[in-house]
């Protein structure tokens, strides 16, 4: 399979294009830094520098010609303000839709937050990142062209992968090392009867490939 991935220097991206590039699979990296080229190549992944605060439909399109699935695992990162919260964290998800669908890539998956609601309440940067990313959500559900998963993270952690989570619509709070949240979403690509789902995830006590069939419905 050949899966782009936009916010491709983020640290559950990184770990997720390792993966993919270890079992042969193509995955190339949206970054906009053009010096973190080589980090992408480190890991197997192809780097594609485009901006997607800036670039056009057109422009995102053209780079996911030929996919076969859309990660977007992008985000504003937690030293930006409020602004770039609606510029990436929503904007550039809608943007990294509607390409999807102009380049006929129906698999489309999104890396957001638990908590992730378009009507959450408060003033502090962080919920005004929830909102954003519940909005980005929202509008990747109405998209009937795309076969969509959304995966909701509990707390991330660097802690080494374990291989045993918890996935489900609701899990409650929870941590969940980077490490396993990046071979979920390998699960995840491979199992299409997930589309539709909005899912949360955190460590736990079932083993992955075993949690996404039951959550499938396999």
């Amino acid at each position: 399979m050949r899966i782009v991935i936009a916010g491709g220097h983020g640290q559950i991206a990184l770990r997720l294009e390792r993966l993919l590039a270890a079992r042969g699979d193509e995955a190339a990296g949206v970054i906009r830094d053009p010096g973190q080229s080589d980090d992408l190549r480190a890991v197997g992944a192809e780097p594609v520098v485009l901006d997607l605060e800036s670039a056009t439909v057109e422009e995102v399109a053209e780079v996911l010609r030929g996919a076969d699935a859309a990660v977007f695992a992008a985000g504003a990162g937690p030293n930006s303000g409020t602004a770039r919260k609606d510029t990436v964290d929503r904007g550039a998800a809608v943007l990294f839709a509607d390409a999807a669908e102009r380049a006929g890539v129906r698999r489309y998956l999104v890396v957001s937050s638990m908590g992730a609601d378009p009507d959450h309440a408060g003033d502090e940067v962080f919920d005004v990142y929830l909102r954003a990313k519940g909005a980005a959500d929202a509008d990747v559900r109405s998209r009937s062209a795309l076969d969509w998963t959304i995966l909701r993270p509990g707390m991330l952690t660097n802690d080494a992968g374990t291989g045993q989570v918890l996935l489900a619509a609701s899990t409650g709070r929870g941590p969940v090392p980077r490490d396993d949240v990046a071979a979920a979403l390998v699960e995840l690509l491979d199992t299409p009867a997930t589309a539709g789902l909005t899912l949360e995830l955190i460590s736990g006590n079932v083993p992955l490939a075993v949690a996404v069939k039951d959550i499938a419905g396999n």
